[in-house]
């Protein structure tokens, strides 16, 4: 698939249009943010180790009945997905205690939530990705009820599976975040499902396996990346023994 002109760039990937106007190329960077961009920096190769590990996934979902904007998997750092118009209401999935959960009710890390909660985000960076609850998307017509009704199907769907299939290879998967978006009357998941949009812990060690690494500089970040790829692949052990140490 040829690649023609850059069509927006991100934080993490760059999107560019092929000749197929339907289909798009998505490049993975190795750029980090944090903290809405107020912290940046590089993770040498996430950008190959977040291709394969969301596509791979992406795949797996799509055994599963579950449909998104992924075509095939290209090259080291690019994957050929389909031409959405993004829904601008970010998904996060919670099993466990973690991360502004944690804050928001004082609350320490690390324990199972009685059942998974849904939170909505309205996608847009200047404003920090602000909280949001069905009032807000309906009043501010960011997505119809039909589709809001599929986006959180699809979700508790997704996380009903990935759940499980993370702790085979022994990784807990405490929270993530989804995106979706319009193809025609479909609604499609999209972006990506990475470590940079998700957190996982080692179910052994407890040992963070993601973009927290860097978040909060506890060093080992190519590794934890490389763990769950490895872990993924199939290409090591994955009884769940990690040798990543936390600073």
């Amino acid at each position: 698939m040829e690649k023609r002109e850059k069509l927006y760039e991100g934080k993490a990937k760059i999107l560019y249009a092929t000749e197929d106007p339907n289909l798009i190329i998505q490049y993975f960077k190795d750029d980090a943010t944090a903290f809405n961009a107020q912290k940046k920096g590089t993770i040498v190769e996430k950008g190959i180790y977040n291709n394969r590990i969301s596509s791979h996934i992406f795949q797996l979902l799509a055994q599963q009945g579950i449909a998104s904007h992924f075509v095939q998997w290209l090259s080291d750092r690019e994957m050929l997905v389909k031409k959405v118009q993004i829904i601008p209401v970010e998904v996060v999935v919670r099993n466990r205690i973690a991360g502004s959960l944690a804050k928001r009710f004082g609350l320490e890390e690390g324990k199972s939530l009685s059942r998974p909660i849904l939170e909505l985000y309205y996608k847009d960076d200047a404003l920090g990705d602000p909280m949001i609850n069905d009032d807000h998307v309906a009043v501010f017509d960011l997505a119809s009820q039909e589709e809001m009704e599929e986006v959180k199907k699809t979700s508790l769907a997704i996380n009903a599976f990935l759940r499980n299939w993370f702790e085979e290879i022994g990784i807990s998967l405490v929270d993530f975040k989804l995106e979706f978006g319009r193809y025609g009357s479909q609604v499609l998941l999209a972006d990506e499902i990475t470590p940079d949009g998700c957190r996982l812990w080692d179910m052994q060690t407890g040992e963070k396996l993601d973009k927290d690494r860097f978040r909060r500089d506890l060093g080992k970040i190519e590794e934890a990346y490389q763990e769950v790829d490895r872990r993924i692949s199939g290409k090591s052990d994955t009884s769940g023994k990690s040798d990543i140490t936390e600073k």
